[in-house]
């Protein structure tokens, strides 16, 4: 019985789907992040194979708690999100899943289990329902992340447009009094036409630090060639 086999041996499935991962991506992801991914999904599926040899076996039988589709799908909606947020991509979370179909399979081909037709129809069917809803919410997560980043940027982009304008506007009529000859460059008006550049200067490595940076790195880059 699959279910009995996913029981019994869920850490070890656990450990297995975490060196997949460690092999794929490095070091750098932690078992950490997928502490609520795979071990849930893992309990999820068992159940649901328990439930459904129940139905199977039993006429009529005792109501027993199980995870539903929607259950299962809930479930793997978080864990896209929250790949998401860890910096995964949309591919690592489909080979999150695939990890544990092929340690399922190991290990079931190693303790000579055999895997019956229901059976592998119904670890399709979790996966495939895990996975579409997954990348879902992955994907529903990163444009509101990208939306969210675009907000900001443009509420940026319009107060660095206003300040902008007004400190242009300041030099400008300093330069032209200055221009006239009536006022001098070392008085109060060249004082301000001398701010008001130097806060044009500030405005644009403040507002916008990214991209100073990646001017910098660029600039780098160039000499080094």
């Amino acid at each position: 019985m699959l279910h009995a086999l996913l029981t019994s041996n869920r850490l070890e499935l656990i450990k297995r789907c975490d060196e997949k991962r460690a092999r794929r991506f490095g070091p750098a992801l932690t078992r950490a992040a997928m502490n609520h991914g795979v071990p849930v999904f893992l309990k999820q599926l068992a159940d649901t194979l328990r439930r459904e040899e129940l139905a199977l076996t039993h006429t009529t039988f005792e109501p027993e708690p199980t995870p539903t589709v929607s259950e299962i799908g809930r479930a793997a909606a978080l864990h896209g999100a929250e790949m998401l947020r860890l910096g995964f991509t949309v591919d690592q979370v489909v080979h999150e899943y695939g990890d544990v179909c092929q340690s399922v399979t190991d290990l079931a081909a190693e303790e000579n289990a055999a895997i019956s037709n229901d059976e592998f129809h119904t670890l399709n069917r979790c996966l495939d329902n895990a996975i579409a809803d997954a990348v879902t919410s992955f994907g529903s997560a990163h444009q509101t992340l990208v939306y969210n980043r675009a907000e900001n940027m443009n509420t940026r982009l319009i107060d660095f447009r206003e300040e902008y304008e007004r400190l242009v506007e300041v030099a400008t009529q300093a330069f032209s009094a200055i221009k006239t000859g009536s006022v001098g460059i070392n008085g109060a008006t060249g004082s301000l036409l001398g701010h008001a550049l130097t806060e044009l200067r500030e405005l644009a490595q403040s507002t916008f630090p990214e991209m100073q940076s990646s001017r910098t790195s660029a600039a780098t880059t160039l000499g080094a060639d």
